[in-house]
């Protein structure tokens, strides 16, 4: 009898079993496990304590299905080592939940055509695709262009290239919702769509599709982060869009930056990748300046249109009168717009009505019961809503603290109240609003871009899913609600984040041959982030970030790693994260901070308390990391997660 490790798609390591003859690494069998019979994958690695001959199993059955990949099961183990997560929830997320479903059959995607429709390009493009088009085996690019540049038509080109070399392309896209556009320009370029990946398609589609991959008859993925687990059979390129984007970084589960994992997945397939921005996170950025990246730079936008001009409009200065969120120079712009009948987009990134109610006798704020959160209001559906843990309720009619009815007021600006404002102000304007709540399907979303296209709206209101890769070609004016939002995020990345967002924003405005303007509402007009974007220096801006980073050895000079303890007892889960920071290795270059509350310090019932792990770029973080936690013994109430390269620190 042999020794067989098999790995479950579970949050466990392998297990050892038995069967009569060798088995290929990457069959599919059926084994017991506890007393279920569940399916399981014949693994590469052996569990680090052999289990006594006496207790091994036997492997029930071996199903009839294709082997998983060996490049699969390579990437599987790296990010599992990487983000010390178990084996198993890793390979989670690379099997299809019905696995046994899938058609024997492979469903046949008709191929894209290279040369469907030959685009002409600018000189500048053309000088990027011929860069894009020397890249061999595997090696990093960055394509830097301003909003506009015409980047996605640019990287197309390598994809027509990949596929003549009869290879598979993955192309990541941040939000699949947000693709209608995207899909359209690609079908113009190869005569068919690609194939989809992403959670709003099919149990059906998922099948065909995941099976398309892996038997090499989808010739390109386009998806979220979760495609990049997808058992590819021949991958020849790698195309990040947005690559800055945080939906790259996936908060629940295991925790890892899509970004990152394309690139270790380029890597292995020794083919190369692309990363797209008109806005590149710090770290791309200095990984091509300092010439690890290839450095592809776009920086005019395409057929002779011109980046929208920018002002910034002090709300230091307002008249006394009732509160209005749209300025007397952003309600002149929009009515000039409409005047010419052109289309204007006011940004505000906060869904609902307004952020905060409260009690004006009492001071009561509304809390959610669960998070240490206030409750949003959405006054359309008649609730009050927290965005962590989504409880809703009612919104009251009195006061749940004092009872004194029809003293909650709403305080702060959201989407909805935006609009109320603008109905105001403009009775006549055609609007949208444009949010999560508003839009919950690629296909509603398809109307509603055709709607702005045919002309069909005035104004658009929304949040940051206007943000990115739209083209609206009669949107020529930006109006940004709140400039000051996010920039006292408090952490390493805020200020980063508010640039990278507000320059996408603005860059949906005169994308043609109109003249586009951009109007940013601020009470901080001399902060360094709002004048680099009015001056439209963002390299000054990321210097400055750069220097930053370099003198606090923050990514990417050095490593961070962040520790999160939670539980349902507040004491127990704060002795816990005390007792780990007392035992902490004491080893030079690495610096703990902490235990303190997170910012969001009670999540879903549960009291939170995080530790921050900075090391210089030489320590194998992982390792330490491991060896430390493996001297403390955490009880089961007490969740521990890490998170390596922190993107947000929640």
């Amino acid at each position: 009898m042999q020794r067989i490790p098999v790995l479950f798609p579970l949050a466990l390591g392998c297990y050892e079993y038995t069967h009569d003859t060798e088995l290929p690494i990457g069959t599919f069998v059926r084994a017991t496990l506890g007393r279920k019979k569940v399916l399981g994958v014949v693994w590469d690695k052996s569990p680090s304590t052999p289990c006594p001959e006496a207790k091994l199993k036997p492997i029930l059955e071996v199903l009839p299905l294709p082997q998983l990949p060996h490049s699969t099961i390579q990437f599987v183990n790296w990010v599992a080592g990487y983000t010390m997560s178990s084996l198993g929830a890793v390979l989670k997320m690379a099997l299809h939940p019905e696995i046994e479903k899938v058609s024997k059959k492979p469903c046949v995607f008709e191929p894209p055509t290279p040369d469907y429709h030959l685009l002409s390009f600018s000189s500048a493009q053309q000088k990027a695709i011929s860069k894009l088009l020397e890249l061999k085996g595997f090696q990093v690019a960055l394509l830097d262009g301003v909003t506009g540049s015409g980047k996605t038509e640019v990287y197309f080109e390598t994809i027509a290239s990949a596929l003549k070399q009869n290879k598979q392309v993955l192309v990541l896209l941040p939000e699949i919702i947000l693709t209608t556009a995207w899909l359209q320009r690609f079908e113009n370029r190869f005569g068919v769509q690609p194939a989809l990946w992403h959670s709003s398609i099919t149990p059906k589609t998922r099948r065909d599709t995941w099976e398309a991959v892996r038997s090499g008859s989808a010739r390109v993925i386009v998806g979220a982060r979760s495609a990049l687990f997808l058992p590819f059979n021949d991958l020849g390129l790698i195309v990040v869009d947005e690559e800055h984007d945080a939906s790259y970084k996936q908060e629940d589960g295991v925790l890892y930056n899509a970004r990152d994992m394309a690139i270790v997945r380029a890597q292995q397939a020794k083919c190369p990748i692309i990363l797209a921005s008109a806005t590149p996170s710090l770290e791309t950025y200095y990984n091509a300046i300092s010439h690890r990246y290839q450095y592809i730079h776009l920086p005019e936008r395409f057929a002779g249109a011109t980046l929208p001009e920018i002002e910034l409009v002090d709300m230091r200065q307002k008249t006394k009168g009732p509160v209005r969120f749209i300025s007397k120079q952003l309600q002149d712009a929009i009515q000039a717009k409409m005047a010419k009948g052109e289309q204007s987009l006011l940004f505000i990134n906060r869904r609902g009505y307004a952020p905060l109610v409260l009690c004006r006798a009492c001071g009561t704020r509304l809390q959610c019961p669960h998070c240490s959160a206030w409750l949003t209001e959405h006054r359309r559906s008649g609730f009050v809503q927290c965005h962590h843990c989504g409880y809703t309720k009612h919104i009251p009619e009195a006061c749940p603290c004092c009872h004194e009815k029809g003293s909650l007021i709403s305080c702060g600006p959201g989407v909805e109240r935006v609009a109320e404002e603008v109905l105001t102000l403009f009775p006549s304007a055609r609007i949208a609003e444009i949010t999560s709540d508003t839009l919950t399907s690629p296909q509603t979303f398809e109307k509603l871009i055709d709607k702005i296209l045919r002309g069909d709206l005035d104004i658009l209101i929304g949040t940051q899913m206007l943000a990115k890769g739209h083209h609206f070609p009669n949107l020529t004016l930006v109006g940004i609600i709140d400039a000051d939002m996010s920039l006292s995020g408090g952490d390493l990345r805020a200020g980063e984040r508010t640039f990278q967002l507000l320059n996408q924003v603005m860059g949906r405005a005169g994308r043609e041959a109109k003249k586009g303007l951009a109007l940013l509402q601020t009470y901080s007009p001399d902060n360094l982030i709002l004048s680099a974007l009015k001056e439209n220096n963002r390299n000054a801006f990321l210097e400055a970030e750069i220097n930053e980073r370099q003198i606090l050895k923050m990514p990417p000079f050095g490593k961070l790693a962040g520790i999160i303890l939670s539980g349902k007892n507040n004491a127990l889960t704060y002795q816990m994260a005390k007792t780990l920071v007392q035992k902490s290795p004491f080893i030079k270059d690495v610096n703990i901070l902490g235990p303190v509350v997170a910012p969001i310090a009670k999540l879903r019932d549960k009291y939170r308390y995080r530790i921050l792990v900075q090391a210089t770029k030489s320590i194998k973080l992982q390792n330490l990391l491991q060896n430390w936690l493996n001297q403390v013994k955490i009880p089961p109430s007490v969740e521990i997660r890490i998170d390596i390269d922190p993107y947000s620190f929640f």
